[in-house]
């Protein structure tokens, strides 16, 4: 295994991002059959203010993830595998062909409502960094109320981490951590509490509606970005999806476990570059480049010698 497309979650969006997709016939066809689907234009959700919601925000990023992966593999650019992050489970899996692009759309459509309905204001995540998990837990057991509820969500890097819960308490760990060392503290622009057991109950509900939709093994390498492992089942595959809105995101684990198992590319996918960033301490003799800022023929190229190094 050599070449892993990553396609980012929720904070990774930008104003344009369905805009700035590669012309050709394969991402016209893709964001026609989102608008289809959805019955209405995506190209009017990745404005400015349309962003500001979760909807538009999570379907954005299944729109753009799954329309560029198309687009390089009908380049020729095929990985051996995906790994998506929160929302961008999704794309990975419809470009694994465990779900349809159809079957994605309105299961991504009901969980960002659902999120969004749990904890319409009030909430959001915090990136912590520079502070070692022990240290930074300890903040969160010191802060943590029923009423103010804090939990770790995101374990990005060793000492890149994010916090989810009540906006008061974010507030208040930002100040503790920066007095105990911590390089930077930032919100991030995800509005809803994610990978916390705050969202359990839509979690449950979403599960539900995963259970209608027709499954299909992998047909890539698949990795769950909650578990930290490979999954082959498509029950289990559909079941992480529908709960990963309420569990933590275990990034650098999985992208640990990915360079085990042979990644010596990753290719990010738009219109994300954070997971580029993060790569390099989960693959120090690896390549990982992001597709935003990199030209498609590069791109090709670049799996194209990967495939060859592989023979």
């Amino acid at each position: 295994m050599s070449t892993l497309f990553t396609f980012p979650g929720q904070g990774a969006q930008r104003a344009g991002m369905l805009h700035e997709l590669p012309q050709g016939e394969v991402v016209r066809d893709t964001l026609d059959q989102a608008s289809a689907a959805l019955q209405l234009d995506v190209l009017t959700l990745d404005n400015a203010a349309a962003l500001r919601s979760t909807l538009a925000t999570q379907l954005c990023l299944l729109v753009a993830g799954v329309a560029m992966a198309r687009h390089l593999q009908h380049q020729g650019a095929v990985p051996d595998a995906v790994a998506g992050f929160s929302i961008g489970a999704y794309a990975a899996a419809v470009t694994a062909s465990v779900i349809s692009f159809d079957d994605a759309l309105r299961l991504v459509d009901r969980r960002a409502r659902l999120m969004a309905a749990a904890f319409p204001a009030g909430f959001g995540m915090l990136a912590v960094l520079g502070l070692p998990q022990p240290q930074l837990q300890a903040l969160i057991a010191l802060l943590h109320t029923p009423q103010a509820p804090l939990y770790l969500a995101n374990l990005n890097a060793p000492t890149q981490l994010v916090v989810a819960g009540a906006e008061p308490a974010l507030a208040r760990l930002a100040g503790l951590a920066a007095a105990q060392g911590a390089t930077d503290t930032r919100a991030i622009a995800i509005s809803v509490p994610s990978h916390c057991a705050l969202l359990a109950d839509a979690a449950s509900t979403l599960a539900q509606a995963m259970n209608k939709v027709r499954l299909s093994a992998p047909r890539l390498r698949y990795y769950s970005a909650s578990l930290a492992r490979a999954l082959r089942e498509p029950r289990r595959i559909a079941d992480d999806l529908a709960h990963n809105m309420a569990v933590p995101v275990r990034w650098h684990e999985t992208t640990l476990l990915a360079s085990e198992h042979g990644a010596r590319l990753l290719v990010e996918i738009p219109p994300g570059q954070v997971l580029t960033r993060l790569a390099s301490a989960a693959l120090p003799d690896g390549l990982a480049i992001a597709a935003a800022e990199t030209r498609v023929d590069t791109i090709t190229a670049l799996v194209a010698r990967e495939a060859r190094q592989q023979r």
